[in-house]
């Protein structure tokens, strides 16, 4: 109940704070990269990586190399067009310097510099730069080589032309970022080796034919370059390399419908658990989405549609459910599309509900033709559908039988 005699403290204009700037990002940095422990740590690298790998999408880049330093420092580099250094119209500065220390800045909003990319708020490479300690970005386009550095998302001086590229400069075209994550942020700067590792293998595998170079000083025997020719489908073999796959290679697919591009590749196995990896744009979207939503939707329903026209289930009896044709199964979906919808800015979650049909549908009929096609790895596919159908039936029996005699008991 509201004290009516309480005497009001001051509340005015005078208390209301606007942060301008990036000073938004640095008072609360949980809500652009998730946390501040290390898993918000590993996303200013991927943040500035999925940069590059943009570039790759777009056709540009063929390579991305991320080296951890010994002093805690990141640098990476693509060989991709480079980041405009000219002068911007809005800002009277150079895109580079309105990209680095601007929110929502950047060439992913539909200005045609990128038809698919993971980044679409403009964010990410000024979010990184306000949370590092300090920042050099290079920049080799046109012949030309430039630099600008930063101190907590400030930049303390110009853009600075270096002059042209000689033939022996580490940076021949693309764009070159070294940082230091702020310790005022995140506490001791500690990134996992393995963790980024396998975000780097993944990259690689999404996109096929670009090299993913990992190196760290201080780890100089551990060094891995990614280049995956078979795309995901290589992926889906590689998480089973451990496992008995009943299917002599992976079930693959592409397709190209109006609202994405759709890529599945799927392999079951023996054992009990699904594995299923999702990504949109290259991004992991590890809470699924409406492309993981028209995955299992149209796995189930070509299962079902192919056991019935084949007679392996007969009319009276039910149809597999969706957890009986999951079970053992291992399987990525990537889908690409020009106007992403992700859930917050670390992207965990797609939202476009017409991403749901286009994969259902092209997943249908590509699935449905593959079991037609090799019908000796479809009965095994059948038969493990059966076996964890009558487990999860038997197991329902077993629960109502203990529920109706605990009834009776009382």
């Amino acid at each position: 109940m509201v004290d009516q005699n309480k005497t009001v403290e001051d509340y005015d204009a005078s208390k209301i704070q606007v942060l301008e700037g990036l000073e938004a990002v640095r008072r609360r940095p949980g809500m652009y990269i998730g946390s501040t422990d290390q898993r918000g740590l590993h996303h200013l690298v991927y943040e500035i990586a999925d940069n590059g790998v943009d570039e790759a999408m777009a056709g540009y880049c063929d390579h991305v190399w991320i080296n951890m330093r010994a002093d805690s420092s990141v640098r990476i580099v693509d060989n991709g067009r480079g980041i405009p250094v000219d002068t911007h119209a809005t800002t009277g500065r150079s895109a580079l310097e309105t990209i680095m220390t601007t929110l929502h800045a950047g060439g992913k909003f539909g200005g045609g510099a990128y038809k698919i990319s993971g980044g679409l708020h403009g964010v990410g490479a000024s979010v990184v730069n306000a949370l590092a300690e300090w920042m050099r970005v290079e920049v080799a386009r046109d012949g030309m080589a430039y630099h600008q550095d930063y101190v907590r998302g400030i930049p303390p001086g110009e853009l600075i032309e270096d002059g042209p590229i000689g033939p022996d400069a580490e940076l021949q075209r693309g764009t070159a970022v070294t940082f230091l994550a702020d310790h005022e942020t995140f506490g001791v700067v500690n990134y996992d080796h393995d963790t980024l590792v396998q975000r780097f293998r993944e990259m690689a595998y999404l996109n096929k034919g670009i090299w993913m170079t990992f190196s760290s000083e201080a780890r100089p025997d551990q060094d891995k370059t990614f280049y995956f020719e078979g795309g995901i489908a290589s992926f889906v073999r590689q998480l089973n390399h451990n496992r008995e796959p009943l299917q002599d290679e992976p079930f693959y697919m592409e397709a190209q419908t109006d609202d994405a591009m759709v890529e599945v590749a799927l392999q079951y196995n023996g054992g009990f658990y699904e594995n299923t990896l999702a990504f949109a744009n290259c991004i992991n979207t590890v809470d699924g989405g409406t492309h993981v939503v028209g995955f299992r939707a149209g796995l189930t329903r070509a299962i079902n549609n192919y056991a019935k026209k084949s007679k392996l289930i007969r009319e009276d009896q039910a149809n597999f459910s969706g957890d009986d044709v999951r079970e053992g199964l291992t399987s990525i979906i990537s889908v690409r599309l020009e106007d992403p919808q992700f859930e917050g800015q670390t992207k965990g979650k797609l939202g476009n509900a017409e991403v749901r049909n286009a994969v259902e549908s092209s997943l249908v009929q590509h699935l449905e033709f593959y079991l037609e096609e090799h019908p000796n790895e479809a009965r095994r596919i059948i038969d493990k559908c059966f076996t964890s159908s009558r487990a999860r039936e038997a197991a329902r029996k077993a629960r109502d039988l203990v529920i109706r005699k605990n009834a009776m008991d009382g």
